[in-house]
């Protein structure tokens, strides 16, 4: 990690002394996370409800450490875990989960996942990815462009696709101040971006400032791992419980009630850019591209912002064999 790598700014913008100030604040927050491990996390992957007698659904995994479960010690403990038993559970449907998250991947690296998930034929793609853009200074543009690439790609297959955007990297405790709050800016404006890139490209978003955000900065000993920079397994719960009913509503299996916009929690219509804006301040906001408003007001393209309600948490199963390793289709 390194000053520019957060910041992303320039000598003649920061100012020497304060690029000197962020150069080694960055060091200390590297030295104090530490490198990453070579144990890599549980493989997600495999059958969940496969006693139940409902359709089969079949899910893809795509984005770096967050989907992966990076710190998980048991696959139960994974967002694939979660999310895989959540559809079960609340749909009483049989689901594959096919894992393909990378550890450290950025969002360049999105396409080569898509090209290992397709071959599954998945009915949804549920992608996590930012972060190492922000903290590798991959210029924003090029991230967003490269997303916006693999949800039209996605689309274009058939496949449902919920982004879970930029985590807010200026709650990470062992990034101090002013380092924290350029981290924030930059976590949240690529979380804007990717807001606007999802659902131009006929996908849907998910806010999750929440994976690294408010419930975390308010319980960091339980919800952060042993790194102090990734979830913990309670933390990768919340993760997941955030996705899940926005995983459930792309694959049309909410209830009806659930379905509609709601007032009381704040729910309405807005112009694409003011809601990517109310998303990135507002962890767990939807906005879904796939039922735009029939017309466009003054501020642009017209989209439904929801924040939906979390599901009942159920408790995570070891997936069933993988899909190459059963004659269960």
């Amino acid at each position: 990690m390194s000053a520019a790598a957060v910041g992303g700014g320039s000598l003649s913008a920061l100012g020497l002394g304060f690029y000197g100030l962020l150069r080694a604040e960055a060091v200390m927050a590297k030295r104090t996370i530490g490198g990453p491990s070579e144990v890599p996390p549980p493989d997600a992957t495999g059958w969940y409800g496969r006693s139940r007698s409902g359709p089969a659904v079949r899910v893809a995994l795509l984005g770096d450490s967050a989907m992966a479960g990076y710190g998980c010690d048991e696959v139960e403990e994974t967002p694939g875990a979660h999310i895989g038993t959540g559809i079960a559970a609340h749909t009483d449907r049989r689901v594959y989960v096919g894992e393909f998250a990378v550890v450290g991947a950025e969002s360049a690296d999105l396409m080569a996942q898509v090209d290992r998930a397709l071959p599954i034929e998945p009915q949804l793609a549920v992608i996590s990815i930012g972060g190492n853009d922000v903290t590798h200074a991959v210029k924003p543009d090029k991230a967003v462009e490269h997303l916006g690439r693999v949800v039209r790609r996605l689309r274009n297959a058939g496949v449902e696709v919920v982004v879970a955007t930029c985590p807010d990297l200026g709650t990470i405790r062992p990034i101090n101040p002013p380092l924290r709050q350029v981290a924030r800016l930059k976590s949240r404006a690529l979380a804007r971006a990717q807001t606007i890139a999802a659902v131009e490209a006929g996908g849907r978003s998910v806010s999750v400032g929440s994976i690294l955000g408010p419930e975390f900065d308010a319980r960091p000993l339980e919800l952060f791992g042993p790194d102090r920079f990734h979830p913990s397994v309670e933390g990768y719960a919340a993760f997941a419980s955030v996705l899940l009913p926005s995983v459930l509503a792309a694959l049309d299996l909410l209830p009806e009630d659930d379905r509609q916009l709601h007032a009381y929690r704040g729910e309405g219509t807005l112009s694409l850019h003011k809601a990517a804006v109310e998303a990135a301040r507002t962890p767990g906001t939807e906005l879904d591209g796939t039922e735009v408003a029939p017309r466009r007001g003054f501020g642009g393209r017209l989209v439904p912002l929801r924040h939906r309600r979390r599901q009942p948490s159920v408790e995570t199963e070891k997936p069933a064999p993988r899909l190459e390793e059963t004659a269960e289709a």
